[in-house]
């Protein structure tokens, strides 16, 4: 046993991205909910993305993709998972490592996960560099989410959006 003590955080970061693996499997083998839909960022350096180069010019750290209205493909698999989603018309499929995830909101629900990025998850815990913070919060419940137009707008046509008009001021 080469550790002298459990890894908390590990298995708390472990259990609350299989959280969003969970979801993501139910929307991908039953469809979306209600009015369920997900921002989801993640950073775009990662190892095992995949995604176009044009994409990754763009947004060469994080980037934000809203399943809601036009997604398709959506395979969810154990580390990762991938999902063609539409970019000023052009249709593209991403895969997106779990690890990689910084960000996910499910606004109908007022739901929200932080995480860091895990460069490191195939690491033993005793050789991690840094520590690694997790936060999971609902969003604030008392307040109905920004309705910002112009993010719906370009949520239905497929554009990225940011999580700005759903984070608090």
């Amino acid at each position: 046993m080469g550790q002298d003590r459990l890894n908390y955080e590990r298995m708390i970061d472990d259990a609350l991205r299989s959280v969003v693996r969970r979801v993501l499997g139910s929307v991908s083998d039953k469809g979306l909910p209600g009015g369920h839909h997900f921002l989801i960022t993640f950073k775009t350096d990662y190892p095992g993305i995949v995604m176009p180069d044009y994409l990754r010019e763009r947004y060469p750290e994080t980037i934000s993709i809203m399943l809601q209205y036009e997604f398709w493909n959506l395979e969810v698999h154990e580390q990762e998972f991938s999902v063609g989603l539409s970019f000023n018309d052009i249709r593209e499929q991403l895969t997106v490592p779990f690890g990689a995830i910084t960000g996910f909101v499910d606004p109908f629900a007022k739901f929200r996960l932080e995480f860091q990025a895990r460069y490191d998850a195939d690491l033993p815990a005793g050789e991690r560099k840094e520590k690694r913070a997790i936060v999971a919060k609902p969003l604030d419940a008392g307040k109905p989410a920004p309705k910002d137009a112009a993010a719906k707008d370009k949520a239905k046509s497929g554009e990225v959006v940011t999580l700005d008009a759903f984070r608090k001021k």
